[in-house]
């Protein structure tokens, strides 16, 4: 709970960036919704059902990272992400979604690591490229975001084809 400012003021910060890609940027209008979405965050973690956190980087918040969603009867984990607008283009986003499927097959044992990207947001999808994940497919519609459907790439990565210690 000590991070809802650092956390608001990035999401309000990055707005118009965030915006583009992600449907509930509209909803973050007070600090009480991003401490509501951090008391969730908390929640889900306590369940075994996935996990959020904050990336930072110099001392400074710059977005967050996790496991979105569990599925424990196939083993399988869902992994989001977001970062500020002037953050990007350092390799911070692949490092920490790096850690976070580092986390995913060694510490919840999991068989199968998914990401999901909008399939004209090319900054995102080149975080999964990067890091050997298999394209599966395209899935249609796959999302409203505000006044629109996208579709999303599905990528994956399968626990047997993951290298920990491979270089980003």
């Amino acid at each position: 709970m000590r991070d809802v400012d650092a956390v608001y003021s990035l999401t309000v910060g990055s707005r118009s960036h965030l915006r583009r890609w992600l449907p509930w940027v509209d909803d973050v209008q007070s600090p009480s919704r991003t401490e509501a979405f951090i008391r969730g965050a908390l929640e889900q973690f306590a369940a075994n059902e996935g996990f959020q956190s904050g990336i930072w980087w110099k001392d400074a918040m710059v977005g967050c990272v996790g496991i979105n969603t569990i599925d424990w009867s196939n083993r399988a984990g869902v992994v989001g992400y977001w970062l500020g607008d002037t953050f990007q283009g350092r390799g911070i986003m692949t490092q920490a979604v790096k850690a976070v499927i580092d986390i995913g097959f060694q510490h919840y044992g999991l068989n199968k690591m998914e990401v999901r990207v909008a399939t004209g947001n090319t900054k995102s999808s080149a975080i999964p490229r990067r890091l050997g994940f298999h394209e599966d497919g395209i899935i249609r519609h796959d999302e409203w975001l505000y006044d629109h459907f996208v579709d999303s790439y599905v990528f994956s990565m399968l626990a047997s084809e993951w290298l920990p210690s491979q270089e980003v």
